[in-house]
């Protein structure tokens, strides 16, 4: 059994087939997936809560993407609190910071992100964070550990997977790790030590080989859990074992 631990099932990309892309993962074996409720941004902090309600075994998170920090106002954060307590959220994200696109300036993602990591505390929640360009500033925001929480779709080397790994958070490896390119993401994975190590697919984001350049989706998390047992020279199977567990042991579910 696999556990897809980041995907944007409300994205619009699957309103024609979305039940469907949820049954093509269950019959893969991707048994359990968490719906990243960022959506399209405030006011909007339900997409996905929305998809968690109608399946049992998929789960969701809150939080104002980076891209959106500019659309939060003060009722934002008092919404995401409560939204936390709701009993199909597991997680506040994805939060944090993208200097790639700048869809929101950097001081104001800054502190958008910084006040959902307190939110996330507070709520005894665990955080998803998204970082582009952006490492020592996600650090500082973070300040010093321990923390509870995923870096998703892990982009960095084998030093940065050290010092998020320092901080106590786990490293989730989407299909870019599948990618001919990709040689310190590549090296990251082989250093992540098994019980912090979590698999993802981003749909309908970062298809791996050998379907790249498609839409993603669930199901093809089997893709990237294979490449993973590659690099780091262990069976699939043992992979999909570990990261299953991993998914229930950081999230708070039952395993």
């Amino acid at each position: 059994m696999l556990a897809d631990s980041h995907c944007h099932l409300d994205d619009p990309q699957f309103d024609a087939d979305r039940d469907a892309v949820i049954e093509r993962a269950r019959a893969a074996g991707v048994e359990r997936l968490l719906a990243v409720g960022t959506g399209s941004g405030p006011p909007d902090l339900e997409a996905g809560i929305r998809i968690a309600e109608r399946w049992p075994h998929i789960w969701a998170t809150v939080g104002v993407h980076p891209h959106d920090a500019a659309k939060a106002v003060p009722e934002t954060f008092e919404r995401v609190r409560e939204l936390l307590e709701h009993p199909r959220v597991v997680a506040a994200g994805e939060i944090g910071l993208d200097y790639h696109y700048d869809f929101s300036p950097r001081h104001v993602q800054r502190e958008v992100f910084a006040r959902q990591v307190e939110i996330a505390r507070a709520a005894g929640k665990p955080i998803i964070i998204h970082t582009r360009e952006a490492w020592a500033d996600t650090l500082s925001v973070l300040g010093p550990g321990p923390h509870r929480g995923i870096f998703h779709c892990f982009s960095g080397g084998p030093e940065e997977a050290k010092q998020a790994l320092e901080l106590g958070f786990y490293i989730s490896f989407s299909g870019v790790v599948t990618f001919p390119k990709a040689a310190r993401v590549q090296e990251a994975v082989r250093i992540v030590p098994a019980d912090r190590l979590l698999v993802e697919t981003d749909a309908p984001y970062l298809a791996p080989v050998p379907r790249r350049g498609k839409r993603n989706e669930p199901a093809f998390v089997v893709e990237t859990a294979r490449k993973v047992a590659e690099l780091r020279g262990e069976t699939f199977e043992q992979v999909a074992s570990v990261t299953w567990k991993n998914f229930a042991r950081v999230l708070g579910l039952e395993c």
